[in-house]
């Protein structure tokens, strides 16, 4: 289990790398070029369930209770110690993030994803660095 708990925290951090070389040109693509769209929507996903993904190993690896919904498993990280409460509060929303481009895809603001979104990748780092600490 550990071995496919590292092996997440690589994935996520190479679709982090591609998801800040996109957030450079956000402002000009998103709207004109459907592909870099569709790409950056697309990893935007990948690493916020990647991220879900991995709560859920950890909650297994470390023998928690189990986890009835993916808010939940991050907010279980922080009351068991492995990220900081507080943080982990404000980090169990990219459970919503991860439904809302899921199923309610058509209702993207540009102006959020590359403002306010993509912002927040720096947030991720810190999640796998406490998640790292952890192990």
């Amino acid at each position: 289990m550990l071995h496919r708990i590292e092996e997440k925290i690589i994935t996520i951090k190479e679709i982090l790398d591609i998801l800040y070389e996109l957030k450079e040109e956000c402002d000009e693509k998103f709207l004109s070029d459907k592909i870099y769209q569709g790409a950056l929507l697309h990893y935007l996903y990948l690493v916020s369930d990647s991220s879900i993904a991995l709560a859920e190993m950890l909650i297994k690896y470390k023998g928690f209770k189990k986890s009835n919904s993916y808010y939940e498993s991050i907010d279980l990280l922080g009351e068991y110690g492995v990220i900081p409460a507080k943080f982990a509060y404000e980090f169990a929303k990219i459970a919503s993030f991860r439904n809302f481009l899921a199923h309610h895809y058509e209702r993207i603001d540009y102006k959020e994803i590359c403002h306010k979104t993509l912002e927040k990748l720096d947030d991720i780092v810190k999640y796998l660095d406490y998640v790292k600490k952890s192990l």
